[in-house]
């Protein structure tokens, strides 16, 4: 997130590293990186450098419809990332549990704190592999993830064939003749909603029809990572790693394996066996869970900077989603 967290200062960050995990901070600076979640770079007092994520439990709308609710939820995630961690995969950048064991912290109502493992490696870009050798890499990383056993990670959530947060997609287009209040980007996203409202309800239409056509071939049920996409894979000296598991869950292979092949011949030449409509599926579903989640933010309580002018940006061009999708609508 480009602008840091609304009335969490750094100091509060510091004093809760204190009081969770006993640790002394010599300097914590906040890192612009990354999205849906704050960052920090931390050096302790003794050299140790570390991670800290803190996230705003009204900005995770596929967790849960309250704060309690999302705060249940991504603790199962960051509880599942330990155990799978704890299990043998070395590859899962898991958060370090405080010193009560709790992978999470909430700091207040709206916030929660986790602590990781400051790891040396090198991210790419967001967006999915281009070239071979990185696509067999991390599909046999992700092969490891998929076979491990859902006895491993008992905390795991299921989301299945869902798409996450698809009721604000609903809500928002069902209360286009209703003022949204929320904030200053409320009313433009209305808007931006109201000019693209058919191409969104032909994209959800086709989104629970090729959900059925998935299922009507048979789709599994694995420990799956959710956002597999290259920049949450760090190249290190000791392989890759792969980081931000808020979005672990129970599901079909293809919600990981859409970010690496683009069918089931690719797929096959590196190793992995996929159903190619649920990859077409999971592929869609991205772009919905994104639009759902803008309208979570921009319909409630929120304030005008980098990230809300992005999010509102992105909703002003829902129609080109539909236009990339145009040949499944023939």
């Amino acid at each position: 997130m480009r602008a840091p967290p609304a009335g969490l200062s750094t100091d509060e960050v510091v004093r809760a590293l204190h009081e969770g995990w006993d640790l002394d901070v010599a300097d914590a600076v906040y890192m612009p990186v990354g999205a849906g979640s704050y960052h920090w770079e931390v050096v302790v007092t003794d050299g140790l450098r570390v991670f800290v994520t803190v996230d705003d439990l009204g900005q995770k709308a596929w967790l849960g419809d309250t704060h309690d609710e999302v705060f249940t939820g991504l603790r199962r995630a960051f509880d599942t990332a330990v155990a799978l961690r704890r299990s043998g995969l070395d590859f899962v950048v898991a958060p370090i549990p405080s010193r009560s064991g709790e992978s999470l912290v909430r700091l207040d109502r709206r916030y929660t704190v986790a602590l990781f493992p400051f790891v040396q490696g090198e991210a790419g870009q967001f967006g999915c592999f281009e070239n071979d050798a990185e696509r067999r890499a991390v599909v046999a990383m992700l092969g490891e993830l998929h076979r491990t056993q859902a006895a491993v990670a008992p905390d795991a959530p299921t989301v299945g064939l869902d798409i996450p947060g698809r009721r604000h997609l609903d809500d928002a287009l069902r209360e286009l003749d209703v003022e949204w209040t929320g904030g200053p980007l409320s009313e433009p996203a209305r808007e931006a909603v109201r000019r693209s409202a058919s191409e969104l309800e032909e994209l959800l239409t086709l989104a629970d029809r090729l959900r059925a056509d998935a299922e009507s071939l048979g789709v599994a049920s694995v420990v799956t990572h959710g956002e597999a996409h290259r920049a949450n894979v760090l190249r290190t000296g000791e392989g890759l790693a792969l980081v931000d598991w808020d979005t672990v869950a129970l599901a079909p292979p293809e919600r990981d394996l859409w970010f690496v092949v683009d069918g089931g011949a690719a797929a096959a030449a590196f190793g992995a066996e996929v159903n190619e409509v649920a990859l077409d599926y999971f592929r869609l579903a991205w772009d919905l869970k994104d639009v759902a989640e803008y309208l979570n933010v921009l319909r409630g309580p929120h304030s005008e900077n980098d990230d809300t002018l992005r999010e509102y940006g992105a909703l002003t061009r829902c129609a080109a989603i539909r236009d990339e999708w145009a040949q499944l609508f023939a």
